[in-house]
């Protein structure tokens, strides 16, 4: 029987850190809560420039989406940069735009500064069309990128179906500044790096209160201890504490599902994204497709509150669909994971208190724009005159927040068993 609590990243992470659980008083200049990209980013960023940094952990780190990720580096946001300039103006989306489209490189650099061993392979990453609509929708996409200066390429049926190695879609666009990782490797990663310059990152430490304390703040553990801090970031994103409860209704929840299957035979790699891109669809229930280096085949999909004979169904028909000749799949690992929808679609930095600080609402595209907000975020603490790529806000609750949970969660149930029916 499949174990529904098994992730391959976990199973595969180079290494676990076993860190310490908070016991004392300590002081710092910022705590951050929350050790995944985000929170983790910010406090290697600050420790290399000497601040005390203090990371607390309700769980482990990368527990939440940095842990459970697909692993896909890619280069901007999910929207595409016509509506971001639509909602932002020209100038701030811009600046936004820029500042992402640069992620891929800011993951790579850190990777290759810190020797973290977490399967980085930078080929590029395909964007792959699903009928005529698919192809409309990335034609689209191309022209406003290419506008923009980046490196993107429009590849036709026949090329797309070769890289992919499936004859299901019609198109893709290839994006040669993106990559894949082990998402959960390289947040270990990250962890060490921040350890490394001074930072101390503290496991099953959960932050039950936040309260001001003569003229500094004083984060409350379920532990007993606490920290004492001039500055508060809260990093949790889709996994947020129980201080700041509000932070729950700026985000739509959206669960997403993975299977990876044994390693694949030799001829079968040859045929199946053999130039090792990330891959995901043009489907408003999108899909996602990828392989490890160890050539097992990562299948996911939206939806899933929890895995289930339904989602392993589709997952075989899908496959089945997509890849003819390939032998029935052997899942080993299944796991599933929360994406934080912002209303907008876009990552937000709130401003929740004097000196206290939130990254969240990544929206599915978590390991760019979290390695680069946290790093943002960090030198606008140092600096305060620093330009973030994003306006510091006030908090925005989503309207209509648990309709809209229940309409991405039903309509995913929906796109499942049509496949799987048809």
């Amino acid at each position: 029987m499949l174990d529904a609590n098994l992730s391959l990243w976990k199973a595969s992470a180079a290494a676990q850190l076993n860190l310490l659980t908070l016991k004392a008083q300590v002081q710092a200049d910022v705590a951050i809560v929350g050790a995944g990209y985000s929170g983790l980013s910010c406090a290697l960023h600050l420790a290399e420039k000497g601040l005390k940094v203090v990371v607390l952990e309700a769980n482990t780190v990368g527990f939440g989406g940095s842990g459970r990720n697909v692993g896909l580096v890619n280069a901007g946001l999910w929207m595409p940069p016509d509506e971001v300039e639509h909602l932002l103006g020209e100038q701030a989306a811009s600046l936004l735009y820029h500042a992402l489209a640069q992620a891929p490189d800011l993951v790579f650099s850190l990777i290759d500064k810190y020797q973290i061993a977490c399967e980085a392979t930078r080929n590029g990453t395909l964007h792959a069309a699903v009928g005529s609509a698919g192809i409309k929708q990335l034609e689209s996409r191309f022209i406003q990128l290419a506008k923009r200066g980046a490196p993107v390429q429009l590849l036709n049926e026949d090329q797309a179906q070769s890289r992919i190695g499936s004859r299901h879609f019609s198109g893709a666009l290839f994006d040669p500044r993106a990559g894949t990782i082990q998402p959960l490797s390289f947040a270990l990663g990250l962890a060490q790096a921040a350890l490394s310059q001074g930072a101390e990152i503290y496991e099953h430490s959960q932050v039950t209160e936040i309260k001001a304390d003569k003229g500094r703040w004083r984060l409350q553990s379920a532990t007993g201890a606490s920290v004492h801090a001039d500055k508060v970031v809260m990093a949790t994103n889709a996994y947020p504490e129980q201080v700041f409860p509000e932070l729950k209704q700026s985000f739509v929840p959206i669960q997403y599902s993975q299977f990876a299957s044994q390693p694949l035979s030799e001829s079968m790699l040859q045929k199946i994204l053999p130039n090792k891109e990330g891959l995901w669809d043009t489907c408003t229930v999108m899909s996602s497709l990828r392989l490890d280096q160890a050539g097992r085949l990562i299948f996911g999909g939206m939806g899933g509150s929890g895995l289930n004979t339904r989602l392993l169904q589709w997952a075989d028909k899908r496959i089945n669909q997509l890849f003819e000749g390939l032998p029935k799949l052997d899942w080993q690992y299944a796991w599933t994971g929360k994406i934080a929808f912002s209303g907008d679609h876009l990552p937000h930095c709130h401003q929740l208190e004097q000196g206290i600080y939130s990254l969240i609402g990544y929206s599915g595209r978590g390991i760019g724009p979290g390695t680069v907000m946290g790093k943002e975020l960090a030198l606008h603490l140092m600096k305060p005159t620093h330009k973030m790529p994003l306006a510091i806000t006030e908090l925005d609750k989503v309207s209509m927040r648990e309709i809209k949970r229940s309409f991405y969660e039903v309509g995913a149930h929906i796109h499942h068993l049509g496949q799987i029916i048809r």
